[in-house]
């Protein structure tokens, strides 16, 4: 299949929008932000075998590619607009290029993302997506404003995608893991809750390498220090279910990743508009901890007691292998 062919698959499926006064088909795109609005980028790359097994769903792989960069946006409270895709492909396969195509437009669509061009090319697989979004001047969420005795939440649920990805790393068929497979394949980016928590929270990062590690960004870019009660840490009834030692289950939530949940802080006076914002989005959230003063991090059970932190605190990338 020639290039130019492959990119015309896409741009088929590609959705338009207002604010895209050029989309695929020539060497650049070109977009007219509204005004008052501050652009926002992010990128991601996800290789076979590093993020993803070999053999998932093409559909998937479309699905999570651009999941993950939306993922972004919510932790900056932005708006998505466009994206960019990069695809490398070890043949010229068209039902998967399809497939690909079809899982991305899917979520794309939902989200009303327009596919303004990229580029393909031969070799291993791998897709790289880039996002732009939009966030009104001033209003974007920051990893840097967390405060001592701010509360520490997270969204939804945390381990079921590294649950499956262990599960299936012991010898459990994929197509067994269920739920949260699901989760790992195919994550539901947090734009809603995003949006709510403009603001409102004091700094916030999505959950990607794991939510010690991400954690761990938001208190080193603010500067302060936090005690998580790892005993309150939300977890479906998937995970618990396939999971049964609780310890081993906590470590998937605190070091897992792949959650694409949002990680926040907040003060305490603001509970309530909080509790009330991501309720009207329907995204349930958990407070988990409070911000302190210096630069420790501290778990505590639910006797008041502090626990060893694991020394692994998420996924290291050029260290860990991979899926």
């Amino acid at each position: 299949m020639a290039e130019f062919a492959l990119i015309d698959r896409f741009r088929q499926r590609a959705l338009t929008r207002s604010d895209v006064a050029l989309g695929i088909g020539d060497d650049a795109a070109l977009l007219d932000p509204p005004k008052g609005q501050s652009v926002v980028l992010a990128v991601d790359t996800l290789v076979e075998g590093v993020h993803f097994p070999k053999g998932v769903p093409a559909s998937a792989i479309g699905w999570k590619a651009l999941a993950v960069n939306l993922s972004d946006l919510a932790a900056m409270g932005a708006t998505p607009a466009a994206a960019l895709m990069a695809l490398t492909l070890p043949d010229d396969n068209m039902a998967f290029v399809d497939e690909i195509g079809a899982g991305f437009s899917a979520l794309a669509d939902t989200h009303r993302v327009a596919l303004i061009g990229g580029d393909t090319t031969r070799g291993p697989l791998s897709i790289s997506v880039t996002v732009v979004g939009y966030v009104p001047r001033g209003a974007a969420l920051l990893r840097s404003g967390a405060r001592p005795g701010d509360d520490i939440w997270v969204t939804g649920t945390l381990g079921d995608a590294a649950g499956a990805l262990a599960l299936w790393k012991s010898g459990t068929p994929m197509l067994r893991t269920g739920a949260l497979r699901e989760r790992l394949d195919r994550p539901a980016p947090r734009l809603g809750a995003g949006h709510a928590l403009r603001g409102k929270a004091s700094a916030c990062i999505d959950v990607s390498d794991g939510f010690l590690s991400d954690l761990g960004h938001i208190l080193a870019a603010s500067g302060v220090g936090a005690d998580v009660e790892i005993d309150i840490l939300p977890a479906s009834s998937a995970l618990v279910a396939a999971i049964e030692d609780p310890h081993a289950r906590r470590l998937l939530q605190l070091t897992g990743g792949d959650d694409y949940e949002l990680c926040f802080t907040a003060p305490r006076k603001r509970r309530d508009a909080i509790q009330l914002a991501l309720d009207a989005v329907a995204t349930p959230a958990t407070r988990v901890g409070s911000i302190t003063e210096g630069a420790r991090l501290r778990l505590i059970d639910a006797d008041g007691l502090q626990v060893p932190t694991p020394e692994r605190r998420g996924y290291v990338h050029f260290a860990d292998g991979g899926a």
